[in-house]
């Protein structure tokens, strides 16, 4: 059997196994590009925020070891959020460093409704542990999913109050076309299995055999005519 007609063969087989694959990649990627990422990322639901207003006097919180701190405005008042060796998170208040509790259910739904400028009516408050954390929130940490009854989620940090996420119907497709496109529906982060180097291994071989047989086949036709 001569090699070109080996490369053919080849070439035709692996079309047959890399035609799915390829097929994911590019509508998965179509849907992608053509979704305005503002409007999957529900940019224009999170409400600016408030100015910040400190206290005449500004306590430093009262976190020993602290690593890092961030002021913000919650509920008109000014709140550190402080990080804790370990990777904990606190929040304290700005006028005495007094370290304050976490966030309960109530409160969630005033920060969330402070927020996010969401117009379809809330359907549930649920808190989650950070090992528990839901697929679209994508962080370990505690925090309150507040569900609309339009398919969106908000997360708010559960002890710090702070909005972590946005996901809107739009962003979970988007997610899911995201994990197609990588072949890991499960995790969906991903981008370096098994399944998709050898996937893309052979469809770069396939497109290389392609390349070469298509000049050697207008070759041989010129030359018979």
């Amino acid at each position: 059997m001569s090699a070109r007609r080996t490369m053919r063969r080849v070439h035709l087989w692996l079309g047959w196994v890399v035609g799915v694959p390829l097929i994911f990649w590019t509508a998965s990627g179509l849907w992608m590009v053509a979704r305005p990422i503002a409007e999957v990322r529900g940019t224009a639901l999170r409400a600016a925020p408030p100015a910040l207003a400190l206290p005449s006097a500004l306590a430093a919180p009262r976190a020993a070891g602290a690593t890092a701190a961030a002021i913000e405005m919650q509920h008109g008042t000014p709140r550190w959020s402080v990080t804790l060796p370990g990777g904990a998170i606190r929040r304290a208040d700005a006028a005495t460093g007094r370290l304050l509790p976490g966030v309960e259910r109530a409160e969630a739904l005033a920060l969330a409704r402070a927020s996010v400028k969401a117009t379809a009516p809330i359907v549930s408050v649920t808190r989650f542990a950070a090992d528990a954390a839901p697929l679209d929130l994508r962080r370990a940490r505690p925090s309150w999913q507040v569900a609309y009854d339009d398919g969106t989620h908000a997360y708010l940090d559960a002890d710090t109050g702070t909005l972590l996420a946005i996901r809107t119907p739009q962003w979970r497709a988007f997610d899911w076309m995201w994990g197609l496109h990588i072949m890991d529906l499960g995790g969906r982060e991903d981008t370096s299995h098994a399944i998709l180097i050898a996937s893309a291994a052979l469809a770069l071989v396939a497109s290389v055999l392609g390349m070469v047989l298509l000049p050697v086949a207008v070759w041989r036709r010129r030359r018979r005519t």
